[in-house]
């Protein structure tokens, strides 16, 4: 087993663990977290649906941020969901970091989230 296979294998697993205790409900749904290289995506989600109710990302037409890889553009896109959150009604949310550490750009979006209002 090559490096690559072994680290996409400890984040199956941790994403699996971490998917075992969080259900997004529809009073209460899911904000789910996704980073690549050079882009950030959070999506609220209602599990007992499978719909997801708003989304915010680096990439968007409306607010393209400049530098998407960055904690600066997590934090904002942090801000943005949860601006969109409260548009639809929704204050408290369960948060999936979707096996990823709880550190950089995904504890910014988390921190740009709470500073805007949204509880968890």
């Amino acid at each position: 087993m090559n490096r690559i296979t072994a680290r996409m294998k400890r984040y199956t697993r941790r994403k699996r663990g971490v998917r075992q205790n969080i259900f997004g409900s529809p009073s209460r749904p899911r904000l789910s977290v996704t980073r690549s290289g050079k882009n950030m995506y959070a999506q609220l989600i209602d599990d007992t649906s499978g719909r997801t109710i708003c989304s915010a990302s680096t990439i968007e037409k409306d607010g393209k941020v400049e530098s998407g890889s960055n904690c600066v553009a997590a934090k904002e896109i942090g801000t943005r969901i949860a601006t969109k959150a409260k548009t639809v009604g929704v204050e408290k949310i369960v948060f999936d970091r979707n096996g990823y550490k709880f550190h950089g750009r995904v504890k910014a979006l988390a921190e740009g989230a709470r500073e805007c209002g949204l509880k968890f």
